[in-house]
């Protein structure tokens, strides 16, 4: 007869996350949120400059001038040094977390893997739709179908960090983990879908390079002075092959090794990520934001933005495609499989979340400039499109979070719980035995204590009589 076999337990859907993955989301979230509140800054300070008619002029001549060796193809304008080469460094840190992520964190597990997935892609794909149907309606250009499917980690972690919401630990992973996966498919779709021509001598030096750069790393080669001057002639053999350069970012980020060996604390590809966040998060991408946010708004224009089939595409795609996009694909997840959604949260929590993933702006603002690069007027228009939708999409999310936010106090208070004061939240502690006997010593004490207490009020009590 066959051993009976233990059935196991239903998978939690935005569960409780394993603590030393809590304790990684936690280090990434605060670097994120810094460098959003950064990207925040850079944005209010392009609107300014190329809005205030005194500096408008130095903003465009900043932006336009040229810099770099021609002879190498790479003379190029402030701007464009921004979106190709600076934002190469936010997909090098992309790429290694999607390693991570692959190799050890939820997405290693395939049944971990679907309800991130699965989201992120409806995610896309109904911002896309919706764009399609809004600019088919109206007779506009599908060109930028691409430009609302992507959601700014950065930024919407700002939007938390502003509004000081307590939100839980899974619901956190669940929108790291879903951007890190919509960074990957934005990735595809730029490769994919904005590659015009291609030069193969070009392209053939870069997949050599990349094959330089895997080997070192596999022979465990160190030193930055080794590594920097090759990722940097990747790029460029990248640039001049017709491919966006940022996928050369990406390429040497998913080569790093991001699982420890004996003996190591950290895998490379973590201490590389340590390294390099902080000048992606504090200097890339705000640099991106500086050049490229720095559109003319005025009441004309931001009419004219619900007026046109293809900005109006971009602003419903943002606010409404993306929250119905992941929060439907969350729930068919969850309908469709064993997974089932956390005893703690609720369906509206998931709708808050998925709200604030609407906040589509550095990748958004990059896929417009490519969508519409032979207009430049609609490009801008586009740009401010993307502005209008994710600052919408960041107020829904701001006050349906706030609606949720004392109940995500509680949870977050239940997460913290460190009663026997050994540096592990009780909630982690609960199948160790020796917790509930350090728990019952500390409980026995007390209880000693207000027995004396106890017996000395009644002594008081009897002496007053």
């Amino acid at each position: 007869m066959a051993a009976l076999r233990t059935p196991k337990a239903p998978r939690k859907a935005l569960g409780r996350l394993s603590l030393p993955e809590r304790a990684f989301v936690a280090d990434a979230l605060r670097t994120e949120t810094v460098g959003g509140v950064l990207l925040l800054l850079a944005t209010v300070a392009a609107l300014i400059w190329a809005n205030v008619p005194a500096l408008h002029h130095g903003y465009e001549s900043v932006g336009h001038f040229h810099l770099g060796p021609g002879a190498l193809g790479l003379n190029l304008s402030v701007a464009h040094w921004a979106a190709d080469g600076l934002l190469a460094v936010f997909f090098f840190v992309a790429g290694i977390e999607l390693k991570r992520e692959l190799v050890a964190g939820d997405l290693r597990d395939p049944r971990a893997a679907v309800l991130p997935v699965v989201a992120a892609l409806c995610g896309m794909a109904v911002p896309a739709l919706v764009y399609a149907l809004t600019t088919a309606m109206g007779h506009g250009s599908t060109q930028g179908w691409a430009v609302p499917t992507a959601t700014d980690i950065a930024f919407a972690l700002a939007v938390l960090a502003v509004i000081g919401t307590s939100l839980p630990s899974s619901l956190r992973a669940f929108l790291l983990t879903l951007a890190v996966v919509d960074d990957l498919f934005a990735i595809l779709i730029i490769a994919i879908f904005f590659t015009d021509r291609l030069n193969f001598a070009a392209l053939g030096g870069a997949a050599a390079g990349l094959v330089v750069f895997w080997v070192l790393l596999r022979k465990g080669v160190r030193g930055w002075y080794v590594y920097v001057p090759l990722a940097v002639v990747i790029w460029a053999l990248m640039y001049n092959s017709g491919v966006h350069a940022t996928i050369a970012g990406v390429a040497m980020g998913l080569m790093l090794r991001c699982t420890t060996r004996e003996g190591e604390r950290h895998s490379p590809g973590e201490h590389v990520e340590h390294l390099v966040r902080p000048l992606s998060a504090g200097l890339a991408v705000p640099m991106f934001a500086l050049f490229s946010a720095g559109v003319k708004v005025s009441g004309g224009a931001l009419g004219d933005v619900f007026t046109k089939p293809e900005t109006l595409g971009v602003v419903l795609g943002l606010v409404v495609g993306k929250t119905i996009g992941i929060f439907g694909g969350t729930w068919l997840t969850v309908r469709f499989t064993r997974a089932s959604l956390s005893e703690d949260l609720a369906w509206a929590d998931v709708f808050a979340v998925a709200s604030l993933a609407g906040i589509g702006f550095t990748v958004s603002l990059l896929i417009g400039e490519l969508a519409f690069a032979g207009d430049a007027v609609l490009t801008d228009e586009v740009k401010a499109a993307v502005l209008t939708g994710s600052l919408l999409a960041a107020l829904c999310a701001t006050v349906l979070l706030k609606i949720r936010n004392a109940r995500y106090r509680r949870l977050c208070e239940e997460e913290e719980r460190d009663e026997d004061l050994d540096g592990i939240p009780d909630v982690y502690e609960q199948d160790d035995p020796a917790y509930h006997l350090r728990m019952a010593e500390i409980h026995e004490r007390k209880a000693a204590e207000h027995r004396r207490i106890a017996a000395e009020k009644a002594a008081a009590a009897r002496h007053g009589l």
